[in-house]
């Protein structure tokens, strides 16, 4: 397969790496503007699906509102806040934490991994990044008398109507079903697929799809976390959408119909919301709001040495 050069890592002058994958844009009328590299070739979206899995456990009754919505569209750092809207919803449907079949974690965030380290706690399922995802999907089978233990098999019920939901935004079919890092099914699609759907997302004017959009909107410090790369372009560009999944995926789209889906082929990430920013500027969205996040310095002695600079296809 025929990847792009999507970014270089410039160290004092001395290109020392080079990151290749794929990116797809659409422009405002969901025509395909920009196409590098293997946009049709299927991917694992991995956290960057979890919006249309809370798409899912909303047409499945969860009775989900505001940041619980968006915590259970958004891969979180584990903050307080966050473990305590994930308690709410299994609260709401009479479970606790041992409903959850994501795997135990450390909070993401260092102050809170530091906070819980004094006071002589362990790893545990909220603090896991996932686990709003999987707090709405037990919440989603309470509501529509579906099992609870099974809720992660790909045949379950509450699974069958996330996969629904994906080839319907993506306009197209599922190519493969896996296993995400947390225990749940992803469904493979192609990136353009990918796009599609999150712009599809962002322009619901009503229904499941615009109550997932406006709460990612308007609580994105539960999509992410304080300083999160998600949450801080979407404060930062008020309307935006952004999510990232593992392995070097990310999804962005505006309310005026941009998208871009981006995979890095060797799975590093650190250079993904700069070339969702860079896409979305050559497509003439304002991104100058988030400038600071479209910059990604490279350190040396703690100072910066160098940058990873997008393709100049996109700059």
């Amino acid at each position: 397969m025929q990847y792009a050069e999507l970014a270089e890592v410039s160290r004092s002058g001395f290109v020392e790496s080079r990151h290749f994958g794929s990116l797809v844009a659409l422009d405002a009328d969901g025509r395909t503007a920009i196409d590098l590299g293997a946009s049709d070739e299927s991917i694992l979206p991995r956290s960057s699906a979890k919006p249309f899995q809370a798409l899912a456990c909303l047409r499945a009754g969860a009775p989900l509102r505001n940041e619980q919505v968006a915590i259970a569209a958004g891969s979180h750092t584990g903050q307080d806040f966050h473990v305590r809207s994930v308690l709410d919803i299994l609260s709401a449907a009479k479970l606790d934490e041992d409903a959850l079949r994501c795997p135990p974690s450390r909070p993401e965030d260092e102050a809170a991994y530091a906070a819980l380290i004094g006071r002589g706690e362990g790893e545990s399922r909220v603090r896991m990044n996932c686990s709003g995802k999987h707090a709405a999907m037990v919440a989603a089978c309470v509501a529509s008398g579906w099992p609870v233990d099974t809720y992660l098999d790909a045949d379950h019920p509450l699974q069958v109507l996330v996969r629904q939901g994906i080839e319907e935004s993506a306009g197209e079919a599922v190519t493969h079903t896996s296993v995400d890092g947390c225990g749940a099914p992803v469904f493979a699609m192609t990136l353009t697929g990918l796009a599609r759907g999150v712009r599809a997302l962002a322009l619901a004017s009503d229904g499941p799809g615009h109550t997932v959009a406006a709460a990612m909107r308007a609580y994105p410090q539960y999509v992410g976390g304080d300083g999160q790369a998600n949450t801080e372009v979407m404060r930062l560009l008020p309307g935006t959408l952004a999510k990232g999944g593992a392995e070097g995926v990310l999804v962005a789209a505006t309310t005026a119909g941009h998208a871009v889906a981006v995979k890095v082929i060797d799975g590093n990430p650190r250079a993904t919301t700069a070339l969702a920013l860079a896409a979305l500027a050559a497509l003439g969205v304002d991104t100058a709001a988030a400038a600071e996040w479209a910059r990604v310095p490279v350190l040396g002695g703690g100072v910066t040495v160098g940058e990873v600079r997008v393709t100049a296809a996109l700059s």
